[in-house]
């Protein structure tokens, strides 16, 4: 008995309070913000309203609680799991559970496997839907990450994954609310999409020299630097004109926001190249993808029926 406990002290620390810690280290915290603004945008095309009222907060709690904490857990212990070789060569992962030895990489995949049959289950009470989709999100997250599809080492692969991202949030919040796919807006899912793929490349840059020495061929390692930066720069670019051009048109996008794209988009582009042509940091991507919010807003002001 007695090394049956030692053994759970070292792959968690000492006590329930460091394994909550762990758990919560884990899930990273700082990301369950972008699903609950993926929640909210789906919300807010479904319905017109910026509020829920009713039963409709109970229910935005509960997609909420699903795609955030659980769904994260899900995706990035599995990462953790099989990333554990280049994450100890990266000083930005040195006190991460795996990296300083608290939780091994057995026990990281058991805690993928519980959390995603987890987040799958609580995705059930809020429609087939929205359960299916949460399950493919689950499946996509471990094909990123596990061997032998490991798409994270498939270069166009693994930007696809994570682009396919910014339209299944929005996606996942319109059925949360309308339990079906039918009426979506898909003009404005494929701003989403050309932002997410433009967000999600400057990571693999980020981290190019550690999965370099870990042998982890991502997109950044087989292109370089200079190449997923100008790419990255084209797709952000993409999303900005095709915003402005839904303006214009009053598609989806209300055509009183043309004055602010034409702000905006010089601005967002100007950050872009700025902060994160060279070895940018994953905080220098959290203040683009802030700037990126300031459109956003104003698509979600002029979209409701009334403030």
């Amino acid at each position: 008995m007695s090394s049956l406990r030692a053994r759970g002290r070292s792959a968690f620390g000492a006590g329930p309070g460091r394994i909550a810690r762990d758990l919560l280290a884990m899930s990273r915290p700082r990301f369950w913000t972008a699903s609950v603004v993926m929640m909210e945008i789906g919300f807010v095309l479904a319905t017109h309203r910026i509020v829920p009222r009713g039963a409709e907060i109970a229910t935005m709690a509960h997609a909420v609680l699903v795609t955030g904490p659980l769904l994260w857990l899900a995706v990035l212990a599995v990462n953790d799991a099989y990333d554990l070789e280049s994450d100890r060569v990266n000083p930005r992962k040195a006190d991460s559970p795996l990296v300083s030895g608290r939780v091994p990489p057995r026990a990281a995949r058991r805690i993928a496997a519980a959390a995603s049959a987890l987040t799958v289950l609580a995705a059930v009470p809020l429609g087939a839907l929205f359960a299916a989709g949460t399950a493919l999100v689950v499946l996509l997250g471990w094909a990123y990450s596990a061997p032998p599809v490991r798409l994270k080492a498939r270069p166009g692969a693994d930007l696809a994954a994570n682009a396919v991202v910014g339209v299944l949030g929005p996606l996942g919040g319109w059925v949360a609310f309308t339990d079906s796919a039918a009426g979506f807006p898909w003009a404005i899912a494929v701003v989403g999409v050309l932002a997410a793929a433009a967000l999600y490349l400057p990571t693999t840059a980020a981290d190019h020299d550690a999965d370099r020495r870990a042998g982890i061929d991502t997109i950044a390692v087989v292109l370089g630097g200079r190449a997923v930066f100008e790419l990255g720069f084209a797709l952000w670019t993409a999303s900005a004109v095709l915003a402005l051009c839904l303006a214009v048109t009053d598609t989806v996008v209300d055509a009183s926001l043309v004055p602010l794209h034409l702000i905006a988009a010089p601005v967002l582009l100007a950050l872009y190249r700025i902060l994160l042509r060279d070895r940018p940091s994953f905080s220098a991507v959290t203040v683009v993808a802030c700037a990126y919010l300031v459109p956003c807003a104003g698509f979600v002001v002029t979209y409701v029926d009334s403030l």
